[in-house]
């Protein structure tokens, strides 16, 4: 099956120009979408409280692709609040447990930093944030080309197969050592592809401030020609594995939800089992 959303429900204004109560966001996204890109567990490991909450505003077959914490992708340094990282590991995997006994987690995304690049140390590393996320599937996606480099792609993807877990298929602009190439190639029997755009000026943070990169990193509007080439991409992977997971970033801008729509439609999917679409009364 083919699940396409968004990444994180809280910023897509279109969705919700007729809601009243914003705490309804979650239950309204899920009345058009299947999927979510989790975000906020990027930046806090949640209490299990408000996992459960967002649980239970969704239909039982709707699923969270789980973006996991910055200390446990190395993007920040975990010692100022943890003893060990395999404590924030501990806590991590704590939060997710209503969401993994309700069958509605999908899975775990490490997406590593641009700087994390492709080393016996770094492969350890990746290994062993596996291993401490069992019995969760998981996702990776890194940022650096060298592990994608001519001399390296095949044992990357080698890897990822060996170790059980979902390539991240990243379409993004290809801005040097920090961007990775579209490798549509799968190592489980679940694809995931991320849309991040492809505004190549705005893709680095150069001399912006990191209020002013977040307003250009992902500002892209999909067109048709680049969501027809994407089909065919679609096309190929349904072929290679069971699902596939698909959700847009592009939405500085405010154009990923139109895009995902865009998508659907092409593909001719019609979702059973969303949330019901509030009434408009008046």
């Amino acid at each position: 099956m083919i699940y396409i959303g968004l990444t994180g429900w809280g910023d897509h204004d279109s969705l919700y120009t007729e809601l009243s109560n914003k705490k309804d966001k979650l239950i309204t996204y899920a009345s058009h979408f299947p999927i979510v890109e989790l975000d906020s567990t990027y930046y806090a490991v949640q209490r299990q409280s408000t996992v459960e909450k967002w649980c239970d505003q969704t239909p039982d077959t709707f699923k969270f692709a789980v973006k996991a914490h910055q200390f446990m992708t190395g993007h920040s340094d975990y010692r100022e609040h943890y003893d060990s990282i395999k404590d924030v590991f501990s806590a991590y995997k704590e939060m997710l447990m209503p969401m993994f006994h309700r069958n509605k987690l999908a899975f775990v995304l490490l997406q590593f930093p641009p700087w994390f690049d492709c080393s016996s140390k770094n492969i350890r590393y990746v290994k062993f944030a596996i291993e401490l996320l069992k019995p969760f599937k998981v996702a990776v996606e890194f940022r650096n080309q060298t592990w994608f480099r001519d001399d390296f792609r095949e044992h990357t993807l080698e890897f990822l197969h060996d170790s059980q877990v979902i390539h991240s298929i990243c379409d993004e602009p290809q801005a040097g050592i920090g961007s990775v190439p579209f490798v549509n190639r799968v190592t489980d029997d679940t694809a995931f592809i991320r849309l991040h755009g492809r505004n190549v000026h705005g893709w680095t943070q150069q001399n912006r401030t990191s209020e002013e990169w977040r307003d250009v990193r992902y500002l892209y509007d999909y067109n048709r020609q680049e969501l027809e080439w994407l089909k065919k991409q679609i096309n190929i992977l349904q072929h290679k594995t069971k699902d596939i997971y698909i959700v847009f970033n592009n939405n500085s801008g405010g154009h990923a939800a139109g895009n995902a729509k865009q998508l659907i439609s092409m593909l001719n999917i019609e979702y059973s089992g969303l949330a019901p679409k509030q009434l408009k009364l008046f």
